[in-house]
């Protein structure tokens, strides 16, 4: 691809958050596209963002799990970028219209209190960084099909990632917990939509320990010349499938003595 249709696929990904109106899966329409052209026109919708007056928050990882991995037959996570109209309050209510096909992820958020970078990034700086971890839910949204009206192709790990990695939002939860306190790969939710449990899972799902996640995105970065900052926010990837959040959902992610993180969709 093109610098100026890396710059025409974002401007139409950024039209179809505004409208509400999604556009047809860029992977069709740019057969030739490769991951970096995925990432190049993230990038230019970041860029459109922060001109428009966002500010980044911090960074969310995806595709952490085997099995989200093998549905898009991809075998490496994938990442996007948070701003700061993004962030709800537990139990805070989504207008509707807000979003276009609102689902929701369990996570466990990282939240930040150095700078982490380079190519080299260990376990032990990354706990060393954070000053704290969290329950979180992240809502994911699509401004593009999931799936082609006429041929039927489905949206691949290119167009997700073209897409800010399908995020729309975080929900951060109230308990904090110091990062080298708990073994977080058994730190497990069980999520509700409505009163009903949807989904269960344990930490140990995001890459067999959510600071490995961590490592990834640190590392990832670091070949682009970027860190994560202090302040940032790092959602480390979801431990369960995503859970649709039509209107008058109510969803809660309870996390038993992690803590627990509720949103509703009106």
């Amino acid at each position: 691809m093109t610098p100026e249709q890396h710059a025409a696929a974002a401007a139409d990904l950024i039209m179809a958050e505004q409208t509400g109106q999604q556009v047809g899966l860029l992977s069709l329409r740019f057969p030739d596209m490769t991951m970096d052209d995925a990432y190049a026109i993230q990038k230019e919708v970041g860029q459109a963002k922060l001109k428009a007056g966002r500010k980044v928050i911090g960074w969310k990882i995806g595709l952490t799990s085997k099995a989200m991995q093998s549905a898009l037959g991809i075998d490496i996570p994938d990442s996007g970028i948070l701003f700061d109209d993004m962030l709800f309050q537990s139990g805070a209510t989504v207008p509707r219209g807000r979003f276009i096909q609102p689902r929701m992820e369990a996570e466990i958020a990282f939240v930040m209190k150095a700078p982490l970078g380079g190519a080299l990034v260990t376990r032990d700086e990354v706990l060393a960084a954070t000053d704290y971890v969290a329950p979180a839910i992240e809502i994911l949204d699509t401004r593009i099909l999931r799936a082609d009206p006429q041929t039927h192709q489905t949206r691949s790990v290119l167009d997700t990632i073209s897409d800010n990695a399908a995020n729309a939002g975080i929900v951060l939860g109230e308990t904090h917990h110091a990062p080298g306190d708990i073994d977080l790969r058994w730190v497990g939710a069980m999520v509700s939509r409505n009163g009903e449990i949807e989904e269960t899972g344990l930490g140990a799902g995001v890459l067999n320990d959510p600071v490995e996640s961590v490592i990834w995105l640190a590392r990832r970065m670091a070949q682009y010349g970027q860190q994560i900052d202090a302040g940032h926010i790092v959602l480390s990837g979801s431990f369960i499938r995503p859970v649709e959040c039509p209107p008058g959902a109510k969803v809660i992610a309870d996390y038993g003595f992690f803590g627990s993180v509720s949103v509703k969709f009106d």
